[in-house]
């Protein structure tokens, strides 16, 4: 079974507002073994609308638009698709009590005739009611194809799909078992791992499909499998993944729904009884960020420093300026300077330290643009590396992040 999701409104095509609702619906539907066929985005114009209607008329079995369900004057999905569809508009009195409820508690003004016009749905349709707006949702169907019009508001939307159009769908269509599951790995990149697990991807059955998900230092690997039995392609898919733990098992750090790496992270530190602190230089206090954002961070994690200034290197992280002067402030002897610093400071077990150069200038260091160093110090051992990511600033600062945290969490294990 395949879908189409059209999303409606200008200020998506001009950029002003992230169309997130796709990105939802795509999920929601893959989930349930709904195939997405294409997204489009059109503008609030009846001949945009109509054309992206009819380029999806009996290709696929579901369409789903959100947005231009408002109560102004630019607001003409409904119209549009009542057009398309050759129906006519209808008042619902239950709609209209609705709106002057929502008015009378929230609103606190008059409805007007732009309002009462929420209470024209198209006669023919299935309505999916919204108890959070004025739009309801509609389903409505022209030959082989069903149209459901939702609400661009995505708390409304998503209330909708979860709780009236997932099960209108099962109900509707009995749609294939799809089950996803992905891998994250660490450390080797996409090309690298492809050559690894060459002979077990060419090995997966032809119901089963993989994907590569690379992101800067990172590689999701996702199986698909469709069928009609869900336990049986769950079962299938956990023992594929299984036989890759020794072809790449060293780089492999859990599933996308398991615990996030900085979690794990902190598992590890918690089993051996450490505490972590941070000095961050070209990190800038995103690495401790990434720590605190977890409820229960302060059973693993001290804090952190974070000496975006040479001088503050030296006045708390203590790290001497004929150091640096001798091997600047992106070197392995100041990154491993800067952690003993943070263990001083701070009274933790483990410390990581983060020094790079992220341009556009090189700033207090002689080493190029993209350099980061990274150190880590534990009761166990010291070790420093150093990395070159190139020259583009938020990338580098996203590649240093992950390798920190792989570098990390390896040497915990």
């Amino acid at each position: 079974m395949q879908a189409d999701i059209i999303t409606i409104g200008d200020e998506i095509l001009i950029g002003q507002v992230v169309d997130t609702n796709s990105a939802f619906l795509g999920k929601a539907l893959t989930a349930i073994g709904v195939e997405v066929r294409q997204i489009h985005s059109v503008s609030d114009k009846r001949e945009a609308i109509l054309a992206a209607l009819e380029s999806a008329q009996n290709k696929v079995e579901l369409v789903i638009l959100t947005g231009g369900l408002g109560p102004t004057k630019d607001d003409i999905t409904k119209h549009t698709l009542c057009e398309y569809v050759g129906d006519t508009l209808k008042f619902d009195p239950k709609v209209m009590a609705h709106i002057e409820e929502l008015f009378s508690k929230y609103v606190q003004a008059p409805v007007n005739e732009l309002n009462r016009g929420q209470a024209m749905l198209p006669s023919s349709c299935q309505q999916l009611f919204n108890p959070h707006g004025t739009a309801m949702g509609m389903w409505m169907k022209k030959e082989n194809t069903v149209y459901v019009s939702l609400p661009g508001v995505p708390f409304e939307m998503k209330y909708l799909v979860q709780e009236k159009l997932i099960p209108m769908i099962k109900e509707t269509f009995s749609p294939p078992v799809l089950v996803y599951k992905t891998m994250m790995t660490f450390g080797l990149g996409e090309s690298i791992i492809a050559e690894k697990i060459e002979h077990w991807e060419a090995s997966l059955p032809p119901h089963i499909k993989l994907a590569y998900l690379p992101n800067l230092g990172r590689v999701r690997l996702r199986l698909a499998a469709k069928g009609t039995d869900e336990a049986a392609l769950q079962n299938e898919i956990d023992v594929l993944f299984a036989a890759l733990y020794p072809l790449i098992g060293d780089y492999i750090t859990g599933y996308e729904s398991e615990e996030p790496i900085e979690q794990q992270i902190g598992n590890a530190l918690v089993h051996k009884g450490w505490m972590l602190a941070t000095a961050e230089s070209c990190t800038g206090g995103k690495l401790s960020s990434l720590f605190t954002q977890h409820a229960g961070a302060s059973a693993y994690y001290k804090g952190s420093i974070v000496s975006y200034a040479t001088e503050l290197k030296t006045n708390l992280l203590g790290v001497s300026e004929e150091l640096i002067n001798e091997y600047t402030v992106v070197s392995e002897p100041v990154a491993l300077a800067m952690a003993r610093g943070a263990l001083r400071q701070t009274g933790a077990d483990v410390a990581v330290a983060t020094t790079g150069n992220f341009g556009p200038t090189k700033g207090d260091a002689d080493a190029e643009i993209g350099t980061v160093v990274i150190a880590i110090i534990t009761p166990d051992i010291e070790k420093v590396e150093t990395f070159c990511f190139g020259k583009h600033r938020e990338r580098n600062l996203q590649k240093t992040l992950n390798k920190t945290l792989e570098l990390l969490l390896k040497t915990l294990r």
